[in-house]
């Protein structure tokens, strides 16, 4: 139910964890976007051309987790909060619009599109807190706000010619991920405090959860949409079938075995603040390995390109590094018994061009139920991925 604007506006720690309809309305958009960055990514035919799309998933990625943090620090069933998801919702429509004509032309579509939706979030945020009068999340907005109209002097100026300019689009989005790093320092009001950190609730965490599992989703629809162009044979079901169970692995090894984080005081500082670049990880990790069973399903037999190695293992494998990225980061530990069940996919590679794309996937996919299979010490064998703050 939508609340009234005069409501308090910062959400109280002790609220639902449970995100709203609107919210998941939101994750929906972004996936969609994510399926077409894999399939840009499957077609590309040069690691430059492949690059570049990265560098737009990176910001595709950083405007959802900047929104996610928006709705885990303000309420979302605020009407600021609401038109703040609205216009993420629509800024990513018209990034994803325009990638695959980035090019020819669209460079500032998504540009305007990109910076818009950062620029009327700060607006929106700084001007519903100076009603209420709420003197600390307003300057917590303002950072924000601040360093993405520096970043957004290099996006725009980027794509006045149409076409990309990739080294200031790399900038940009390394003022954007080096400013969050630091704490948004800006000049008269300093960094955002460090305590500000502690407010983290299991609303984030399910939020992360949320998307990375519908995310997850696009490994096997990028590949059924590409079947569903071509003939249904035994080799490209068998593809979809390999697809399947590379989904159902990866999402064992990020929920089920992957660990369960009780954190308290610092444990959950860190993993707010360390969640989007390690979840960026694993989110490459995924649209890596969307595109190479769209890939492989075009052509599931026959020899494997080297490009087609390099997703079809090194997708899968981004998305275990990632995750076990966090887990070190955030509780010094690193699973290393399963970390070594991704071995047998790399020591394969010098032979593996000769072999059939479907047989490479066989192999990482055996590696993946490795992983899981193999025991655990301690906490990290707990089923579900969960930030949680206590009082012990």
């Amino acid at each position: 139910m939508t609340t009234g604007g005069t409501a308090a506006l910062v959400r109280r720690t002790d609220g639902s964890a449970r995100a709203t309809l609107l919210e998941l309305l939101f994750d929906v958009v972004f996936v969609a976007a994510l399926a077409l960055v894999s399939k840009l990514i499957a077609e590309r035919e040069s690691w430059t051309g492949a690059a570049a799309v990265l560098l737009t998933l990176t910001a595709i990625w950083w405007t959802w987790s900047v929104t996610s943090t928006t709705t885990e620090f303000y309420d979302p069933d605020q009407r600021p909060i609401q038109v703040i998801l609205m216009v993420a919702m629509v800024g990513s429509v018209g990034m994803a619009a325009a990638l695959p004509m980035l090019s020819a032309g669209h460079a500032m579509v998504f540009a305007i599109a990109y910076v818009t939706t950062h620029v009327v979030r700060g607006v929106v945020l700084i001007t519903s807190l100076h009603r209420q009068r709420h003197q600390a999340a307003k300057r917590r907005a303002t950072r924000f706000l601040f360093w993405f109209v520096v970043s957004g002097v290099f996006w725009i100026t980027g794509a006045v010619t149409g076409a990309p300019d990739w080294t200031l689009w790399a900038v940009a989005i390394a003022i954007d991920l080096i400013s969050a790093a630091v704490r948004y320092p800006t000049p008269w009001l300093g960094q955002v405090p460090i305590e500000q950190y502690d407010r983290t609730t299991g609303h984030l965490a399910e939020r992360y959860q949320q998307f990375i599992i519908l995310a997850l989703g696009d490994i096997i629809l990028v590949p059924t949409l590409e079947v569903s162009r071509t003939q249904f044979d035994l080799f490209r079901l068998t593809a979809l079938l390999c697809a399947f169970t590379i989904m159902l692995l990866l999402w064992q090894i990020y929920v089920f075995r992957a660990g369960q984080f009780l954190l308290a005081g610092a444990e959950a500082r860190q993993a707010s603040r360390l969640a989007p670049y390690t979840h960026l990880v694993m989110l490459a990790g995924v649209v890596g390995t969307a595109a190479s069973f769209d890939l492989v399903a075009a052509q599931p037999t026959g020899e494997t390109p080297v490009r087609w190695l390099m997703l079809i293992v090194g997708g899968p494998l981004l998305f275990v590094l990632g995750r076990i990225l966090f887990t070190w980061l955030v509780t010094n530990n690193v699973p290393w018994r399963r970390l070594a069940w991704q071995l047998p996919a790399l020591l394969v590679l010098p032979w593996a061009g000769g072999w059939p794309p479907l047989l490479v996937t066989v192999v990482v996919a055996v590696g993946l139920a490795g992983h899981i299979l193999t025991p655990g010490a301690g906490r990290e064998t707990k089923p579900g991925l969960e930030w949680r703050r206590t009082d012990a």
